[in-house]
């Protein structure tokens, strides 16, 4: 056949997408005639292909044709799970409760703690027969092809529809009842409370309004269930307006889900176009082998230079939050072709600092939800390990020292979670945001509440107002947090405190990464909580890179506020490792890297910086913050104290000096003195 049949078509199969050759292939088998194989009216061209290779065909051959009606290859979601279906869109025959309403119908929708809250994990009906229904108001005429289900969400009752019919209609008034030839399809439905169920429609069916009316239920629950409807738009003959007001991306991206092998072909594929910005290393192993690979970008990559902060962003730490691991991604594209055009911005933050990006931390939970994938990986498959471990739980705690997680056995903490503390301690990281999903809302430490038995505690650190500071820069440019019109994704309203919020005060995590990067290294990290939808559709990427461009791009900057400096030897001019720099008032300090540079995040004000190493008289110097966007230097010389000279004299086999003599025998007197009054 050759190329020229190649293209992206849709054949369906009993109702599921396959590709046309096993889709022939199965029919001929049956001696099902060729106008039973797709709902779509194929050309005659597609015909007479498939005619001509009756005889011929097997399961090897890829014969695929151009979509009919310019459709995309597989209709995406509406966005009941990603908020982009609005509340006013959904009706229900009848409510349990409000906190139960149709709004609440939404796939992998959460409750919250309490039986009963404002806001509850599905929708139930208020009565128990087969007249019950949810419906979608999709505002335009759709070609609707398939159906979600799960059940209710909650810790208290199990409820789950166990088959539904699905109707359609364009005017809410007359309905026709999705059908297989003459009879009415009865869908299979749930079977837990969790597993998402997709059904596709034996024949697509174009509509405005869709329902969902149950016929069976679990025998000792209710009608309750969550949803999500999967449908192509067409063009609205009745409107000449265009219905979808969101912004366009500009940027020429790579918008898709990538999995561990596409991943790789990414990153190289930047690294190619971008050589002299751009180095890609690994910082070690999953469980099952696969490579935690990390994009280096600075415009001298492999080095730390002197002065220059080092900026990281991770993702993936739940394997199946994957929206970060394809912003990384963007990312990585977007500064390597700005720098190459010559963006002012992009030029400078590549120039000023070393940005480091580890698209996936946990590479065999994504394998695990990429081969389920969008819509029905659920909510947790795919969250934990191949050993089934939380990686944000895996670390050092605020009542566990470091030197007591190094040497766990391997059953406790994860391979993946020693190689990023291993990856801590190499580079001198100064700011990073790990990436989540699953909520809007950016969170900072301490994750941990300090009352071990509390759920929730407001348990700030020395630092809270710079973490509250980075944790709104975030939020206020991120236009989905913004949106002033968008409702709570689960059961919290985080809108009402500007979008942040203390982690420990949001729900306890022990063993965090943000807590551990506080406690045990230089670096302040918050979490950014990227969208309700855990796993976005494909056709969602656009948008969120559109949400999140902004936000991505200044949060890397903040790296430019507070001091910095080198912290010297008087005499030889080298740089001290290890200096501990002190803040007067806040009870939290950093240390100098191996040549003596150091950096520490403050906000605008005046403080008392004191610098001091083993060996050297302390040094105390005043340092003013301004709302510059530079850091203000703040550099410091220290002297050796007489017994250190005397130490290295002495390891050096030299002759002490005199005048080291005579320092020596004054502080032995002023000891004797100071001694003789307390006898």
């Amino acid at each position: 056949m050759g190329g020229a049949w190649m293209g992206h078509a849709v054949w369906l199969w009993r109702g599921v997408p396959a590709r046309p050759a096993l889709v022939l292939k199965s029919a001929l088998a049956q001696g099902l005639p060729l106008e039973t194989l797709d709902p779509y009216p194929a050309d005659e061209k597609c015909r007479a292909v498939f005619a001509g290779h009756q005889g011929t065909l097997t399961a090897e051959a890829d014969f695929a044709f151009p979509s009919p009606l310019g459709l995309p290859p597989e209709c995406p979601p509406l966005g009941l799970e990603s908020l982009r279906v609005s509340d006013s869109q959904l009706r229900a025959s009848s409510i349990k409760r409000y906190g139960l309403g149709a709004h609440r119908g939404r796939l992998n929708i959460q409750s919250g703690i309490h039986d009963g809250d404002f806001y509850d994990g599905g929708w139930c009906s208020g009565q128990e027969d087969r007249n019950q229904w949810l419906e979608i108001d999709a505002r335009r005429p759709t070609r609707f092809t398939g159906i979600i289900t799960q059940g209710l969400n909650s810790i208290w009752t199990y409820d789950w529809v166990t088959s539904y019919k699905v109707l359609f209609s364009n005017d809410t008034h007359s309905w026709q009842p999705s059908r297989n030839g003459t009879e009415e399809v009865v869908f299979p439905g749930n079977r837990d409370p969790e597993t998402p169920v997709f059904n596709a429609l034996p024949t697509p069916a174009v509509a405005r309004y869709i329902r969902i009316n149950p016929q069976t239920w679990y025998e000792n629950g209710t009608i309750c269930l969550r949803a999500e409807i999967l449908g192509c738009p067409l063009p609205d003959p009745n409107n000449i307006y265009s219905w979808d007001k969101q912004p366009v991306p500009t940027d020429k991206l790579d918008f898709r889900h990538h999995n561990y092998k596409e991943m790789r072909k990414l990153m190289k594929k930047v690294n190619d176009e971008c050589p002299n910005i751009t180095r890609i290393y690994s910082i070690g192993k999953s469980y099952l082998g696969l490579k935690m690979y990390v994009m280096e970008i600075s415009d001298n990559p492999g080095q730390h230079e002197l002065g220059e902060p080092e900026f990281r962003y991770v993702a993936g730490m739940h394997g199946n939050e994957v929206l970060g691991r394809e912003l990384l991604l963007n990312l990585m594209e977007y500064l390597c072709r700005e720098y190459t055009r010559g963006n002012p911005r992009v030029v400078r933050l590549v120039s000023e600092t070393r940005i480091h990006l580890l698209p996936s931390m946990n590479p065999d939970g994504y394998e695990t939800a990429y081969k389920l994938g969008s819509e029905l990986v659920g909510w947790a498959m795919g969250r934990w390990t191949y050993e089934g471990i939380d990686l944000n739980h895996n670390f050092a705690d605020l009542n566990t020292p470091l030197s007591a997680v190094l040497p766990r056995c391997s059953d406790q903490v994860a391979p993946e979670t020693r190689a990023v503390i291993d990856w801590m301690q190499k580079y001198p990281f100064v700011l990073s945001a790990n990436l989540h999903g699953g909520e809007l809302v950016v969170s900072y430490p301490f994750d941990m509440t300090r009352t071990y038995w509390k759920a929730q505690e407001l348990t700030p650190t020395p630092d809270d107002a710079v973490f509250r500071w980075l944790a709104t820069v975030y939020a206020t440019t991120n236009l989905a947090m913004m949106d002033e019109e968008r409702r709570p994704c689960h059961c919290e309203d985080f809108a009402r405190e500007g979008n942040i919020i203390n982690g420990a005060n949001w729900h306890t995590v022990p063993g965090s990464m943000n807590d551990f990067s506080y406690l045990h290294t230089n670096c302040f990290e918050v979490t950014v909580e990227l969208s309700c939808d855990k796993f976005p559709h494909e056709s969602e990427l656009p948008l969120e890179w559109e949400n999140n461009k902004e936000s991505l791009l200044v949060f890397m900057e903040q790296v430019r506020r507070g001091i910095k400096g080198v912290v010297r030897d008087k005499d030889t001019e080298q740089g001290i490792a290890d200096a501990i720099i002190s803040v007067d008032g806040i009870n939290h300090d950093v240390r100098t890297a191996f040549d003596g540079d150091y950096w520490r995040l403050l906000n605008p004000g005046e403080y008392d910086v004191t610098a001091a190493a083993e060996g050297y008289h302390p040094v105390t110097r005043t340092c003013r913050v301004s709302y510059e966007d530079t850091p203000t230097l703040c550099d410091f010389h220290l002297t050796k104290t007489p017994k250190q000279r005397l130490r290295e004299i002495l390891a050096q086999g030299g002759k002490i000096p005199k005048d080291l003599i005579l320092r020596l025998r004054q502080l032995r007197l002023r000891k004797l003195r100071a001694q003789r009054p307390a006898q």
